[in-house]
């Protein structure tokens, strides 16, 4: 499977942005797929993931973003509402095909299959 990752930019604190994933390869619609930040200086952490009906969100983004996925088209979405400074990062996509319990859809290290990264830098 490869990941394509688009969509950040430069925005003000406040604003919404929608990033997308296009998959290619592979049993796509089957997949868990999630959504990761690093900031400079920082490991990479947890934002949102999505598993069969199933969607988790790191705390400090629950009510804000919202991960969603269209598996017709292989495309993975991160819709981002209300962006603080704080959210200022490179967005990484991944996928795998294994079944992780919630958990374990919070570990990169679980994911097979990763996006290039698209930077996305909110202003204040």
């Amino acid at each position: 499977v490869q990941l394509q990752a688009s969509g950040g930019g430069l925005v003000q604190a406040g604003d919404s942005l929608r990033l997308s994933c296009a998959a290619s390869g592979g049993a796509f619609d089957t997949y868990s797929v999630a959504w990761f930040r690093q900031s400079p200086g920082k490991e990479r952490e947890f934002v949102a993931a999505k598993r069969a009906s199933q969607t988790y969100y790191a705390g400090s983004v629950k009510g804000r973003f919202t991960i969603s996925r269209d598996n017709a088209e292989n495309m993975v979405y991160l819709q981002m509402n209300s962006l603080k400074p704080e959210d200022t990062a490179v967005y990484y996509c991944a996928a795998d095909p294994r079944s992780w319990i919630y958990s374990a859809l919070r570990e990169a290290k679980n994911f097979n299959y990763w996006g290039q990264g698209t930077l996305v830098t909110v202003s204040s």
